[in-house]
């Protein structure tokens, strides 16, 4: 989304002159009611020409009325500033022109009037008509001491102070305009500056709201002053109901945890901060999250900036990275392992055809035959784990896979009738995925489950199975042995993990790279009795 700062900035300029044309109207009412109260308080009315009283006194009360009217239009805002300003500010000159004339010309003084009014409403317009206002002045004042002249035929000298108050508008009209043009080019350039802190703003929030990491910013109070989405789930605040409610709080009264936290990094030692350099672990109720602090000034006690991280999360991808390194080194070294491998079978052969040999001679030989399968197929299994990342996926037709996966399985392990059970509702899943893979993982979890069931009827299953709400599909294998206990279940899908001496600890891990290569994900469930493994796919 995209603001318009610099509409937002001329509304907040045209607000700033109907105030400052309020404060006008304020002098104007003020004047009028002067005028007014002269007139009925002083009886003598000796500043008044006398054919003048009707006319100074009619001229007041509407110069009065007007003045009313005019804070009325203003305070609603009609007309536009632009045409407001203008029409009120020529009716003040002749107002006051009338009244100057009534109390005698420029001698009177009252002409210094028209100096403040066309002062102000010159700052008002920033200078704009600044000029005009100050011509019509002048043409007033001329024709007013023209007028008397002729009409009372008054001494040359009247002209004089006329011209000299002329000037005086005029030099009063350039002032304004040189000052406003000054404030408007302040206007322009702080108009400039909201448009590129806006701009600002808005980067900052799109890279914080980009970021894997949760950041906070606090003041010296701990009040939060930005945050980003990933802070929020971070500190398990997503999910709560009224999570706006923590940004009102300084974070001593919202997080404690945390604010303890930050007094801690705030009070650290000069040897600790150089040590620790800002970086602190905090164990939440979901999560371990690890802290980096960095202060917002010169002063630590200025504020901070927190970057937030699930450390199980960074533990998790290092193993990963770890996993995927040992997993290269472990390819390389099956293909050294094959050749002498082969060499040793070879060899074992050989020595098992020579009819002089004893039985502990033997069974010797027997030990070595089945060991060099073993390491065979861990060679197999790490080559076939290398290559997990080249997936050929079409599409599977699930019921006729599994049943011939079923009946294939059943004949290559020598599975009894009845006690591997296949259970399939639907007929019509189609699902996008590795045929070869897909056949390895089951294999594997199939395998798992018939080493680990008790044998008899309906010991190990394999069920197909779709969620009609949300589309999901699973194939789950279950065997009724003994479980995984609790300890071992968080180590089940880590390579060479195995609690069998014949074992190579790679079937597992190798189901879930394969899956998760294909776009799927495999899960273990304890049941009641024995093992659930539920491999999570998705429709085609």
């Amino acid at each position: 989304m995209q603001i318009n700062l610099a509409s937002i900035s001329k509304n907040e300029l045209t607000l700033i002159h109907w105030r400052a044309l309020r404060l006008l109207n304020i002098y104007r009412f003020f004047i009028a009611t002067t005028f007014v109260a002269i007139f009925y308080t002083i009886h003598d009315h000796l500043w008044l020409d006398k054919s003048q009283i009707t006319l100074y006194n009619q001229t007041s009360i509407i110069y009065l009325i007007f003045a009313i009217v005019a804070i009325v239009f203003t305070w609603l805002q009609q007309p536009a500033i632009n045409i407001s300003l203008p029409t009120q500010t020529i009716l003040d000159i002749a107002f006051i022109i009338v009244l100057m004339f009534t109390m005698g010309g420029s001698k009177s003084g009252i002409g210094l009037l028209l100096i403040i009014t066309i002062a102000g409403a010159s700052l008002v317009s920033q200078g704009r008509l600044a000029l005009f206002y100050a011509a019509i002045a002048t043409i007033a004042l001329l024709l007013e001491q023209s007028y008397r002249a002729i009409t009372y035929e008054v001494e040359v000298d009247g002209y004089r102070q006329s011209a000299m108050l002329s000037l005086s508008c005029f030099a009063i009209a350039w002032l304004a305009h040189s000052l406003g043009k000054r404030m408007q080019q302040s206007e322009t350039l702080a108009s400039q500056r909201e448009i590129d802190l806006g701009n600002l703003a808005q980067i900052n929030a799109l890279i914080t709201h980009e970021m894997h990491d949760g950041v906070i910013v606090v003041d010296q109070k701990l009040m939060v002053k930005h945050h980003n989405v990933q802070a929020e789930t971070l500190l398990g605040l997503g999910l709560t109901k009224n999570n706006d409610d923590w940004l009102n709080l300084p974070l001593n009264v919202s997080i404690p945890d945390f604010a303890s936290a930050i007094e801690s990094w705030k009070n650290e030692s000069v040897e600790n901060q150089a040590h620790n350099a800002g970086i602190t672990k905090l164990q939440t109720e979901t999560r371990e999250l690890r802290l980096r602090f960095l202060p917002v000034g010169a002063n630590r006690e200025d504020g901070a900036v927190i970057f937030m991280e699930d450390w199980s999360q960074t533990q998790t991808q290092a193993q990963q990275l770890k996993l995927a390194a040992l997993g290269r080194l472990t390819a390389n070294i099956a293909h050294e392992i094959r050749n002498p491998l082969s060499a040793i079978s070879h060899a074992n052969q050989l020595l098992q055809e020579d009819e002089a040999n004893t039985a502990t001679t033997q069974r010797m030989l027997q030990i070595i035959s089945n060991n060099v399968q073993r390491v065979d197929q861990i060679v197999k299994d790490v080559l076939e784990l290398n290559r997990r990342d080249r997936t050929n996926q079409e599409s599977i037709g699930l019921t006729a896979f599994l049943s011939e996966f079923y009946h294939q399985f059943c004949a290559v392990e020598s599975i009894p009738n009845g006690a591997f059970k296949l259970n399939m509702a639907n007929s019509t899943l189609q699902i996008n995925f590795d045929q070869r893979h897909l056949n390895q993982i089951l294999w594997n979890l199939c395998k798992n489950g018939w080493r680990h069931c008790t044998k008899a009827e309906g010991s190990l299953q394999l069920t197909l199975i779709k969620n009609n709400k949300t589309q999901a599909i699973r194939i789950e294998v279950t065997d009724n042995g003994n479980g995984v206990p609790a300890d071992i279940r968080p180590h089940l899908f880590e390579p060479f993990f195995t609690t069998e001496n014949s074992g190579t600890g790679l079937g597992l891990y190798i189901a879930r790279e394969l899956s998760e290569a294909n776009g799927a994900k495999i899960q273990y469930k304890p049941g009641e009795i024995g093992s659930q493994f539920a491999l999570h796919l998705s429709k085609s």
